[in-house]
This record gives C-alpha cells, sequence and structure tokens, in this order.
C-alpha cells in the first residue's frame, strides 16, 4: 500500500450518513487521549492528515481516509469525562452502529495507553470486539514514556486485565520514535489483503 496516495475522504456524525462498505476497512478505536491521531498518522506518513487535538474528546465524528485498496476509519474516543453525558452517549451509539452494520471489517486497532491500568470501557471494548468476532489487535500507545523493562512489566500486567483476548495480536507502539509503527503496517497489510 502506498501511503503517499491516503486521503480525507468524508466525515459523518451519524450512522445513516455512512457511506457503503465498499473495500476493506481498518478502524482505529480507543479512549480519548490514547494518541490514537498521532498513531495514524504516523503509521500513514504524515503530519497532520487526522486532526490532532490539545482537548481530548475533540472526534465527534466517523472520518475515512482512503487508499486504492482500503479504507482508515477513525472512530471518536471514548471515555473522556469533560464532554457532556448527551456527546457521549451520541458517541457510543455512532461507534456501536459502525460495528453493527455490513461492513468489510479488516482489522480493528483497539488503542490502550501502556502507561495505565486498563480501564473499564477499554476492556469492555475488547470484549465488544473479541465477542462479534472482528478481526482486531491491541496496540499499546506512548511507549517512548516508559523504558523497555517498564514497557514489558507493562504489558504483562495489561494483558492480564484483557484475560479474554484470544489470539489477538498485542503491538507496542510510539507515534514519536515509532516504535511498533512497520508491524502495525505489516499486519494492515496482511489483513487487507486476506
Amino acid at each position: 500500500m502506498n501511503y503517499n496516495q491516503i486521503a480525507f475522504t468524508g466525515a459523518y456524525g451519524t450512522a445513516e450518513q455512512l457511506p457503503a462498505s465498499k473495500r476493506p476497512e481498518v478502524a482505529f478505536v480507543g479512549r480519548s487521549n490514547v494518541g490514537k491521531s498521532s498513531i495514524m498518522n504516523k503509521l500513514f506518513g504524515r503530519k497532520s492528515l487526522v486532526k490532532v487535538s490539545s482537548k481530548p474528546g475533540k472526534t465527534t465524528t466517523i472520518n475515512f481516509f482512503g487508499l486504492p485498496e482500503a479504507d482508515f476509519v477513525d472512530l471518536p474516543g471514548y471515555g473522556f469525562a469533560k464532554v457532556s453525558k448527551g456527546h457521549k452517549e451520541r458517541w457510543s451509539g455512532l461507534i456501536d452502529s459502525y460495528f453493527e452494520q455490513d461492513r468489510k471489517f479488516a482489522l480493528v486497532v483497539a488503542l490502550v495507553d501502556i502507561r495505565h491500568d486498563a480501564s473499564p470501557l477499554d476492556v469492555q471494548m475488547v470484549e465488544y470486539l473479541e465477542g462479534r468476532n472482528l478481526p482486531y489487535v491491541i496496540a499499546f500507545t506512548k511507549a517512548d514514556k516508559l523504558s523497555r523493562a517498564q514497557q514489558q512489566k507493562q504489558v504483562r500486567a495489561l494483558c492480564q486485565s484483557f484475560a479474554q483476548v484470544g489470539d489477538a495480536p498485542i503491538l507496542v507502539c510510539s507515534a514519536v520514535t515509532g516504535q511498533g509503527v512497520d508491524d502495525l503496517r505489516s499486519l494492515v497489510a496482511e489483513c487487507v489483503e486476506a
């Protein structure tokens, strides 16, 4: 896949607005402030294609980015406290509606901040993906904030939180150093081709 060709193709605020699924889709999901936009930009080799916000919880739509081979889907972050209950419910409904549609799911990248314990929402998301039998990877983000020894310790602790994970791959990633990004690219290519 030539990520130089990737382009923003649309933002959708309701499930009814979502375009029909025509190509394999790679969706990115995680808590607000997990570094989703930064990881996507690093994956694409672009600095600011996916908007990075200084305020968590800013992505309120489902944003699509396209290549000839696949679509990449940026889902709203979940679990941020400083937004209204109505906003949280709308985002939750939007994410649920996306996953419940008949779409060509190639891979869901579930992002979790390696520095913290898994939140109940992180665990719930992975259980949801597992329960729906969707292909997914858990990508632990912000690895540059920890030493390699701390990373290994945190991965072991976090994996215990996700006890229900079957054969899902686990990646340790950093948008700053690029750690794990080549592995993510390889996995994306493999899943899109399959």
